[in-house]
């Protein structure tokens, strides 16, 4: 590992609605998608309600110990989209209408003949000092500040922003992995896919039992960024499968010679 270079994120979804479930979140996973792609391991997700003190303990606690925080929701027009007012308080700083964030929204109001109200100017409000992240879909933009990127919890803008902020991340080397099947559960394969992890610590190996019919099964992925590394796990992985079926085999001729 000591070959690789390794980048961080986190994630903080923001919004009653998500915790009541009333809206089903989608953001995190196609976050999570893109980042892997890009070589950043989105290490946390959090989901916190819309309250300022939350969102400030939460977004401290992220920022500190991650490369980078990726928050959605809560900096649309209403008297509940408190974020911007709520990353301004954790950095420290104002909360304040974006004079360029103001024009942008002005001139598309104008465009589309509505009135540019007291409502859709919060849309325009942002720490001191931020800087925008565009929103090809509705205009308003997200902002960044510091290693904070706060964007909109619709999927479709979301989505947007991410696509602009991530040509502009530090990547670090792609998480590579090799899927192996196994046709044994977890209960016969615990004890020794432990000690394979243990002697291969540049990898992460996870099991993922399935039950088909009245058999149990596992599908065992093994995953790093060095190939030399998953390649040697997944011998190992192998061998140890294999050493399970001549077990297995033997059993059943002693039994069948009983």
């Amino acid at each position: 590992m000591s070959h690789a270079t390794v980048v961080t994120a986190a994630m903080l979804a923001i919004g009653d609605e998500l915790l009541s479930g009333r809206t089903k979140d989608r953001n995190i996973g196609h976050l999570a998608d893109l980042l892997t792609l890009s070589g950043i391991d989105l290490k946390e997700v959090r989901i916190v309600a819309d309250e300022e003190e939350a969102i400030v303990e939460a977004l401290n606690a992220l920022r500190a110990r991650y490369d980078y925080v990726f928050t959605s929701g809560g900096i649309g027009p209403t008297h509940d989209d408190i974020t911007a007012d709520a990353i301004a308080k954790a950095f420290g700083v104002p909360c304040e209408h974006d004079e360029t964030a103001m024009t942008l929204l002005a001139d598309m109001y104008r465009r589309r003949e509505m009135e540019f109200t007291e409502a859709r100017q919060r849309m325009a409000r942002m720490p001191r000092g931020a800087t925008h992240i565009a929103n090809p879909v509705s205009t308003a933009p997200g902002f960044i500040i510091g290693n904070v990127y706060v964007m909109a919890g619709v999927p479709q803008v979301f989505q947007a922003m991410v696509d602009n902020v991530l040509p502009t991340l530090r990547t670090g080397t792609p998480v590579l992995s090799l899927a192996i099947a196994c046709p044994y559960g977890e209960g016969e394969i615990g004890t020794p896919l432990t000690a394979i992890q243990k002697a291969h610590p540049d990898t992460s190996i996870g099991s993922y039992p399935r039950y088909i019919g009245q058999k149990f099964s596992t599908e065992i992925v093994v995953r790093g960024r060095l190939q030399a590394a998953i390649d040697a796990a997944g011998a190992e992985v192998h061998a140890m499968i294999e050493a399970i079926r001549q077990r297995k085999d033997i059993a059943e001729n002693h039994s069948a010679e009983a």
